[in-house]
């Protein structure tokens, strides 16, 4: 708080080293609200590059499981494993493909850094005032 006996300039200076201070943390929080939120981009294309690499697994077992199905003439021996396990894969692929979308459309977008602007806003308005 600058005292009452403070000169103009005084006041002017210690509103400018405020304002300083200010652009600091908000470059600050931005910066780290930032990381984060790469962070968070990438664990969701992680996830959907987990997806799509299921997939295509599951595309190639279920390749195989219709060429060993039609040579053994539908008898259900052993492509009736490889069928399952291209269904489990395909449903993997599925859920994993899901939850990346989620993460990457869930979170508002550096949440806290606008919360401060809009209140830094708001003080600047009413200390000039």
């Amino acid at each position: 708080m600058v005292p009452q006996d403070s000169t103009f300039s005084d006041v002017v200076k210690q509103a400018l080293h405020d304002a300083q201070e200010l652009v600091r943390s908000e470059l600050a929080l931005a910066k780290a609200e930032a990381r984060a939120e790469v962070s968070r981009l990438a664990v969701g294309a992680g996830l959907i590059l987990g997806g799509i690499v299921a997939a295509a697994i599951g595309l190639v077992l279920l390749t195989m499981t219709i060429a060993w199905a039609i040579s053994e003439g539908l008898t259900w021996p052993v492509w009736a494993g490889f069928g399952v396990v291209t269904i489990a894969m395909v449903l993997i692929a599925a859920v994993l493909a899901f939850v990346g979308r989620c993460r990457l459309t869930a979170a508002r977008h550096m949440p806290r850094t606008v919360d401060t602007l809009k209140e830094n806003a708001q003080w600047m308005r009413t200390r000039m005032s």
